[in-house]
């Protein structure tokens, strides 16, 4: 069972992500920018900031929330269309991600 991310700053969750590029307004009142480090979370307070990790590749990035969702069961997170090119899953769509306040 993964830990809840709001609890300590040191818990990680961990689950599937997946990545928009809309140009339409967030939930936050912002419009969305594809080529921003930005993330939908369910429940995160906006401007929560979180470190990003692909488990298939290991590599890393920092965004910050500023929309809702995912709304497909079993993911845990939408990722800008520039989050997840860092991330290296453009292609595949989703993958599997850790994911620990910054």
């Amino acid at each position: 069972m993964s830990a809840s991310i709001s609890d300590a700053s040191a818990s990680t969750q961990c689950g599937r992500a997946s990545w928009y590029a809309l140009h339409s307004k967030t939930a936050s009142g912002e419009r969305m920018n594809p080529a921003a480090l930005t993330a939908a979370h369910r429940t995160l307070p906006f401007g929560t900031r979180l470190k990003v990790t692909n488990k298939k590749n290991g590599k890393s990035v920092v965004v910050r929330i500023n929309d809702r969702g995912p709304f497909v069961k079993g993911r845990v997170l939408d990722l800008s269309k520039a989050a997840a090119n860092k991330l290296g899953f453009i292609r595949s769509g989703h993958t599997s991600i850790c994911m620990a306040k910054a």
